[in-house]
């Protein structure tokens, strides 16, 4: 066997094992994810293992010192999602090299180019999902603040998408769609009309209830409600990278939303209010004993205000959601403007 075609095959097993470590520990240590991080290994020990087949003849072969693509760098990864592409691509790049010189008649016998060819395949899936979880942990990391509702009716059917535009002008970076009453058909359109505002400004954009309408208009996350569609259905559907909200009244379900797969809860209502019908509210020391119990972030809602503002953010509250201390004010970006201000006012206390 040609000592230049063990290089390559010593110099691809290289970029495969490494490229494939560092994924399996962003999975393992970054993510927390059981699943991804075994999967990454057993991909790798299985393809490491084939190639072992060479056993010290790949040694024998290796010239760190004379190879030419030493020291070159083709590029600057700037953060955690480059990073997981740019290894991804060099693995599987190092799987196809592999999975083509497998084919001589002289490799053949030793190595499987179908095996190689499947590790490939498996791999792109594996990025997509890793990567997918990367951006959703990131709009995770967004839900703080202040989490403006854009409710159809409490704005009496008037421009929501003008609505929209004020409420992300005045400093708003958390949009969620809320209406009872439209078609689906004309929900949709301007479902699209406020993702695509909402993306220009890189404001997240959540639909409430309607699983379709939150897939056709390629929304940022879902909030449902304890008596919508089982979590576990939801995210089922969702793509990995969509965000989940979901209502929650008391500890037991603050817990069992968070263990179903919940990236956020929706708490209250903290304090009555007019836009929903027979609500139930609970109290700050509630608040407080919520977020103690979850490690995932809590929106407070219902009836804040400026007013009351800084205690719900005393109490824990990650987010603070509203719909009428912004949508019934005469000037909705500056109602907007004004209860951001409460927040950092508080939170620099």
């Amino acid at each position: 066997m040609q000592p230049q075609t063990l290089r390559i095959i010593d110099a691809n097993c290289n970029r495969i094992s490494e490229g494939l470590r560092l994924l399996e520990d962003i999975a393992r240590f970054l993510l927390n994810d059981v699943d991804l991080s075994q999967q990454l290994k057993l991909l790798r020990h299985a393809t490491i293992a084939s190639l072992n087949k060479f056993g010290y003849n790949l040694l024998s072969a290796r010239n760190a010192e004379g190879d030419v693509g030493a020291g070159i760098e083709l590029s600057q990864r700037q953060d955690l999602l480059s990073l997981i592409i740019s290894n991804a691509k060099r693995a599987e790049e190092g799987l196809r090299v592999i999975e083509e010189i497998a084919k001589l008649p002289e490799i053949s016998p030793n190595l499987s180019s179908k095996n190689f060819e499947k590790a490939r395949f498996q791999l792109y899936t594996l990025e997509r999902d890793l990567a997918s979880k990367v951006l959703r942990r990131q709009k995770i990391a967004r839900l703080k603040d202040l989490y403006v509702i854009i409710d159809t009716q409490t704005l009496d059917f008037k421009d929501e998408v003008d609505a929209t535009s004020k409420a992300i002008h005045g400093g708003a970076r958390i949009i969620q769609l809320r209406d009872k009453h439209y078609d689906h058909r004309k929900l949709l359109i301007l479902a699209q009309k406020m993702k695509a505002l909402c993306q220009k400004n890189n404001a997240l954009f959540i639909v409430n209830d309607y699983l379709d309408i939150a897939l056709a208009a390629d929304a940022d996350g879902l909030h449902i409600g304890q008596e919508d569609l089982p979590l576990p259905v939801v995210r089922k559907e969702l793509p990995i990278d969509k965000i989940i909200g979901c209502s929650v009244h008391t500890i037991a379900q603050a817990l069992k939303a968070q263990a179903e797969g919940a990236d956020y809860i929706g708490t209250g209502s903290i304090f009555p209010t007019a836009t929903k019908d027979s609500v139930t509210t609970i109290d700050i020391e509630q608040l407080k004993q919520i977020k103690q119990a979850v490690s995932i972030p809590l929106v407070a809602i219902g009836g804040i205000n400026q007013d009351n503002m800084a205690r719900v953010i005393a109490a824990g509250a990650d987010a603070a959601a509203v719909i009428s201390a912004v949508l019934k004010q005469d000037n909705i970006e500056q109602a907007t403007r004004q209860l951001i201000k409460e927040i950092e006012q508080e939170a620099n206390r």
